[in-house]
C-alpha cells in the first residue's frame, strides 16, 4: 500500500553569512555570523514536513558525494525521522550554496552546482519508493532534471499512480520554457510569482495572478496551480479560484527569508496530502512561510501542525486579496 511524500531533487548544504548590508562593487562589509545548514528542496521540503507532522512517512530521494557535507546532509535528515534510503552517492562534491543574507531582510546565493546537478531518471528506484506523492524540486537548477529526466520521472510517477507537484528556482534567463512540457504530467504545481510569470510571459502584477493561473493550468496542471507571494497566495483549481493574504508581522520579526518558499510548498503539500480545501491549503501555507521567517535558515522555526495554527493565531492577515 502506498503511503508518505517522496522529496526528490536538489540537495544543498547551506553555509549562511549573516551581513548588516550588501555591498557595493569594491566595498566590503563584515560578515557577523557564519552557520552551517541542510538546503535545498529536498532538505528543507522533507524537514518542515517531518516537523509538521511525526507520523507522516518522508522520503528524501536525491545525489550527494562522498564528503563531510554530504554526511552532514544525511545526518540532518534522519536526524528529523526523514528516509534517506532514495539518496544515492555521486562522483561530484555534494552541492553547496554560500548564501549571504541581510538581517531581516533578503538573500543572495552562490551556488555550486556539484552532485545535485548530476541527478536523473537512472537514480529514482520507484519500485521502492512506494509514495502516495512526489514532489520534484528544484527544476532550472538540476542539469539532468532540466535536460529531459524531469519530464520522465514525472510521467514515469503518474503512470504508477503516484500524485506530482514541482517547484522552480527564480532566475533571470529565458530557459524557464523547458519546464512547459512537464506539466501536462504536473497534479499541483507550486510556484511563486515571479516564477510563474516567467513561465507564462506574463508581468507578474497582483491584477494578473489570476490570468497566470489559467495559461499554467490550460499547459496541462491536472490538479491546482497554487502560486505565493509575500502578500498572498492564490489557488486556481477545478473548485475555482481562491486568494488568502499573508500574516501581517510586526517589525523585527522577520530573522531571514531563506526557506520561507519552501516552508510554503511543505505546508501545501501536507494540506493536499490530508484532502484539506483550497482555502484551508493557502491558510495553513502561509503560516508555514511565517515559521520560515521566524529563524535566519530554511527549518529551524518549524512546528508540528497543531503548534504553528496556535503561533500565528497571535497574528492577523493582511487587507489585500483579488
Amino acid at each position: 500500500m502506498k503511503d508518505g511524500i517522496a522529496i526528490a531533487g536538489s540537495i544543498l548544504v547551506d553555509k549562511i553569512n549573516e551581513i548588516s548590508a550588501y555591498p557595493n562593487v569594491g566595498e566590503l562589509t563584515k560578515i557577523r555570523s557564519v552557520k552551517k545548514a541542510v538546503g535545498g528542496c529536498v532538505p528543507n521540503v522533507a524537514i518542515d514536513l517531518k516537523k509538521m507532522a511525526k507520523d507522516l512517512t518522508v522520503k528524501a530521494v536525491g545525489k550527494i558525494g562522498v564528503d563531510e557535507e554530504g554526511e552532514f546532509v544525511k545526518k540532518a535528515l534522519a536526524k528529523d525521522g526523514v528516509d534517506v534510503s532514495g539518496i544515492v552517492l555521486g562522483a561530484e562534491k555534494t552541492s553547496f550554496t554560500e548564501v549571504m543574507s541581510v538581517t531581516g531582510g533578503q538573500r543572495t546565493f552562490f551556488t555550486y552546482a556539484g552532485a545535485s546537478a548530476d541527478f536523473g531518471l537512472a537514480d529514482v528506484d520507484f519500485t521502492a519508493l512506494n509514495v502516495k506523492m512526489l514532489h520534484l524540486g528544484y527544476f532550472l537548477l538540476l542539469d539532468k532534471v532540466d535536460n529531459g529526466d524531469g519530464e520522465k520521472m514525472l510521467k514515469k510517477a503518474k503512470e504508477l499512480g503516484v500524485k506530482t507537484s514541482i517547484d522552480l528556482v527564480s532566475e533571470n534567463s529565458d530557459r524557464y520554457s523547458i519546464v512547459l512540457p512537464c506539466l501536462k504530467y504536473t497534479d499541483n504545481l507550486i510556484i511563486n510569482e515571479t516564477e510563474a510569470g516567467q513561465l507564462v510571459g506574463v508581468e507578474p502584477t497582483r491584477e494578473n495572478l489570476r490570468l497566470i493561473a489559467e495559461k499554467l493550468k490550460a499547459y496541462g496542471v491536472t490538479e491546482r496551480v497554487i502560486i505565493h507571494t509575500p502578500d498572498l497566495g492564490i489557488c486556481l483549481s477545478e473548485n475555482g479560484f481562491t486568494c488568502v493574504p499573508s500574516y501581517s508581522l510586526p517589525n523585527g520579526f522577520i530573522k531571514g527569508t531563506t526557506g520561507a518558499g519552501d516552508a510554503f510548498c511543505a505546508g501545501a503539500l501536507l494540506g493536499i496530502y490530508k484532502g484539506w480545501s483550497d482555502k484551508e491549503i493557502l491558510e495553513f501555507s502561509s503560516a508555514t512561510a511565517v515559521m520560515a521567517l521566524s529563524e535566519a535558515d530554511a527549518v529551524s522555526g518549524m512546528r508540528s501542525e497543531e503548534e504553528i495554527r496556535e503561533f500565528c493565531k497571535n497574528f492577523r492577515r493582511k487587507e489585500i486579496c483579488l
